[in-house]
């Protein structure tokens, strides 16, 4: 499994148009073949702050996921809207029996 993690910080007059386009990417993230979890989160120390974790089957699952045109539109979109974007993060992980 593939867990990525990144964020960004919204301006103030930005926040709402931020969100909603977090909530519709992770809404389509979640129909692609190969998502097994996508979220956005507000930083509870910084409400401007939208945290993003997600979980893919598989690294080529993500790699469509990275070209899927929408996936490319949403960054667009959050680069005229946000004060700072964190670059993405990505972990190769099992899952651990006790």
């Amino acid at each position: 499994m593939i867990i990525v993690t990144g964020s960004v910080t919204a301006r103030a007059e930005t926040l709402d148009a931020v969100l909603a386009e977090a909530k519709a990417h992770v809404a389509r993230s979640r129909l692609e073949e190969g998502c097994i979890s996508h979220a956005v989160h507000i930083d509870a120390d910084n409400p401007l702050r939208l945290v993003f974790y997600e979980e893919w089957r598989d690294m080529a699952a993500l790699k469509t996921h990275f070209a899927v045109p929408e996936s490319g539109a949403f960054v667009a979109a959050l680069r005229n809207l946000c004060e700072t974007i964190e670059p993405i993060r990505m972990f190769e992980a099992a899952a651990v029996t006790n």
